[in-house]
C-alpha cells in the first residue's frame, strides 16, 4: 500500500484551522471542502486519460481526456459526505457510489449498514474519500470490498491519519488478499499524526469529523 502526505503550506494553513476547537462547524464544513480539493488534485495525478484531437478556434490540436469507464467517488457515510463536494468540484463527470460503515466504539471493529455501489467495478478507479484513518477497520473493509468487487486502482483520501490505522490497513490488506492482489492500493492524506488514544481517537487529530461537520444529531 502506497502512503502519500501532500506537503504544501495551504494544506497546512487550513488543517491547522480545523484542528482548532474553536473552529465552528460552518467554517469547519467550508475548510474541508477546500482542503479535499487540494488534496484530490495529488490523489488524481495518474488518473487515465486517453489521447484525443481537437479543433481549437485557430487549428487542430492534441490533447487528453478522461477514459471510460470514468472514476467512481466512494464516500464512506456520513462523514465522508462533508468532502464530496470538494472531490465531485475537481472530477464532475465521476459517477458517486455510497458506502455506509459505523465503528463499533467499544469493539472498535467496522459494520456495513449502506452499500449503494456497482456489483461490477472491474477496471475502475476508485476514490475513497473517508476524513480520519484512525483504526484502519473502516477503510481496510471498504477497500476489500471494492477489490472484491473488481476495482484495481483504488486511492483513499483521508484528511488524517494515525500510524496503527496505516500499518493496520496495510496489515490487514496483505493478509486478506496476499499475492493474488492486482489492484493498486494509495492512501493521500493532509498529515499522518502521532498516535491513537485509548478511545481510537487520533492524536492530537481534530476530534470527531461527523460531529464537527454536522453537529452530534
Amino acid at each position: 500500500m502506497e502512503i502519500h502526505v501532500v506537503d504544501h503550506p495551504l494544506v497546512a494553513h487550513k488543517l491547522t484551522t480545523l484542528r482548532d476547537v474553536r473552529t465552528d462547524s460552518p467554517t469547519f464544513r467550508r475548510l474541508t471542502d477546500e482542503l479535499v480539493t487540494l488534496l484530490a488534485y495529488e490523489a488524481t495525478r495518474d488518473v487515465r486519460v486517453s489521447d484525443v484531437t481537437v479543433q481549437t478556434p485557430l487549428t487542430e490540436t492534441s490533447g487528453v481526456q478522461l477514459t471510460r469507464p470514468t472514476p467512481l467517488v466512494v464516500p464512506i457515510l456520513r462523514a465522508g459526505l462533508g468532502m464530496l463536494d470538494g472531490m465531485t468540484r475537481l472530477l464532475p463527470t465521476a459517477e458517486v457510489g455510497f458506502l455506509g460503515m459505523a465503528r463499533d466504539e467499544e469493539t472498535l471493529q467496522p459494520a456495513t449498514y449502506a452499500d449503494r455501489l456497482p456489483q461490477d467495478l472491474a477496471g475502475r478507479q476508485c476514490y475513497v474519500l473517508d476524513p480520519m484513518l484512525a483504526t484502519g477497520g473502516t477503510l481496510a473493509a471498504s477497500l476489500k470490498l471494492l477489490v472484491g468487487r473488481g476495482a484495481d486502482h483504488i486511492t483513499a483520501i483521508c484528511l488524517l491519519a494515525a500510524p496503527e490505522g496505516l500499518e493496520a490497513v496495510g496489515a490487514e490488506l496483505d493478509r486478506a488478499l496476499g499475492a493474488e492482489r492486482d489492484a493498486v492500493l494509495r492512501v493521500v492524506t493532509a498529515a499522518v499524526d502521532e498516535r491513537l488514544n485509548e478511545q481510537g481517537f487520533i492524536m492530537p487529530g481534530l476530534g470527531d469529523a461527523g460531529d464537527r461537520l454536522y453537529g452530534c444529531a
